[in-house]
């Protein structure tokens, strides 16, 4: 699944450590969903979309 979490987070002048700690997730929670080796369970899914102000699908997109 591809997602904009990176460039979301940047946009904020956040670190992963940040965005964890928002989440209560580890940092490497966030470094392994923003390169696409996690996927996110959906209540973790809302949660990331909620803190950005954004609908879920503006954040995760399927892989085409």
């Amino acid at each position: 699944m591809d997602n904009r979490i990176r460039e979301l987070r940047l946009g904020r002048d956040w670190s992963q450590s940040d965005l964890a700690d928002v989440l209560s997730v580890s940092r490497q929670t966030v470094n392994a969903i923003e390169n696409g080796r996690y996927d996110p369970s959906l209540p973790l899914a809302f949660t990331i979309a909620r803190v950005f102000g954004l609908r879920i699908e503006d954040v995760f997109q399927p892989e085409l």
